[in-house]
């Protein structure tokens, strides 16, 4: 069964590989290296479709691609011309506020808001959902995000 540990530890990783992929922003090698990390750990594209819905996409919306979330997360491909690389911002600190957890035996879902964190210390906020499922090895993969901007 997943825990609601399991899902607040999967949103931790997540927002820290967020922080690491923009604290790399100068190095184009290694942000490369740590945004494929990011999404080999913790998307779950080895198992099909992601449905990933980024909330600056506009363009090309869905996502169901390694490659085209990869584009979301730090740009560079042609085939997304509206990518200016979303992780790359830099953030300093990502923090989730759960409204509710969904927990079954190899699924759980998770909806509420996260703050993303600017250099100068201002908070973007965003809505998500997130829904994740365990792997063949027992980790917790992101299946599913749906993200909105709220302007405030």
């Amino acid at each position: 069964m997943i825990t609601k540990d399991d899902v607040v530890e999967a949103q931790e990783a997540w927002g820290n590989g967020i922080v690491k992929i923009g604290s790399l922003k100068d190095d184009r090698e290694a942000c490369v290296k740590a945004t494929n990390e990011h999404l080999d750990n913790l998307y779950a594209f080895e198992l099909g479709a992601v449905l990933f819905k980024p909330t600056k996409a506009a363009e090309t919306q869905f996502r169901l691609t390694k490659d085209s979330a990869f584009s979301y997360f730090i740009g560079g491909d042609d085939n997304y011309t509206e990518d200016h690389g979303f992780a790359i911002n830099p953030w300093t600190a990502v923090r989730f506020e759960n409204a509710a957890v969904i927990l079954e035996e190899t699924r759980a879902i998770a909806m509420g808001n996260y703050y993303f964190t600017d250099l100068k210390g201002n908070d973007t906020k965003v809505e998500y959902t997130f829904g994740y499922k365990k792997d063949e090895n027992g980790n917790l993969k992101i299946v599913h995000t749906d993200d909105k901007l709220r302007w405030e």
